[in-house]
């Protein structure tokens, strides 16, 4: 690859330096779309990770917009906080981006939004929805016509069967096999291991094989 294209591709800031980040700072390097600009960590003691500086903490982002940074990319795991500070990232003007390794494999009936991260080895088949923010780990599978909602965290090995619904802030852990038609609530945790053949409500605790209901939470969203 060329110098010229290497000094001409854009810029990406990176918000977070947990492990995570780790492996959106590899994905962004596979892909060579962007340059990484830096990374936002809130401790100010920070100094790099995988040679990628902290350039700032969260009260720097309009500084840096302002600077001519116009990418960033939330490289948080918890749902609902990397959700949040998206939001905080779109309404300061940051264009958000997509990490996505040229190891994933994804139909180009796939429908896509922004603040994705797609690691290696995932397979995403036709006719499927992502919504922003959504996290698909590595080696998870995705069946046609699936959906998965905003901030959703599809882990390491996860099995999806076609027209399978996910709500957006939901987590699967590792290994969770659901069959085909059915949907997991918004807000819901699947145990890692567990086999879903009943659908899941919105906010729920489910684990085991099959995948049983043992809490619901029933504060507000």
């Amino acid at each position: 690859m060329s110098a010229a294209y290497m000094q001409n591709r854009s810029s990406v800031l990176i918000v977070g330096t947990g492990g995570h980040a780790k492996v959106v700072i590899e994905l962004f390097r596979a892909d060579q779309t962007y340059q990484i600009a830096g990374l936002i960590d809130l401790d100010p003691a920070s100094r790099s990770l995988l040679d990628v500086p902290v350039i700032g903490t969260d009260s720097d982002l309009p500084r840096l917009r302002a600077g001519g940074i116009d990418k960033a990319f939330v490289a948080i795991g918890d749902n609902k906080t990397r959700l949040e500070i998206g939001h905080k990232l779109e309404q300061l003007g940051f264009e958000i981006v997509n990490a996505i390794s040229p190891a994933a494999v994804i139909s180009p009936t796939t429908r896509l939004g922004h603040g994705i991260a797609i690691m290696a080895g995932v397979i995403i088949n036709a006719d499927t929805s992502i919504g922003n923010y959504a996290i698909i780990n590595t080696r998870a599978s995705i069946d046609h016509d699936g959906f998965i909602g905003a901030g959703a965290h599809i882990a390491p090995g996860v099995t999806l069967a076609g027209n399978v619904t996910i709500g957006a802030l939901a987590f699967l852990g590792v290994g969770t096999h659901v069959i085909p038609t059915l949907s997991i609530g918004e807000g819901a945790i699947v145990g890692a291991g567990s086999c879903v053949v009943r659908s899941i409500p919105p906010r729920a605790l489910a684990r085991g094989v099959p995948a049983r209901v043992v809490s619901i939470d029933d504060a507000p969203a």
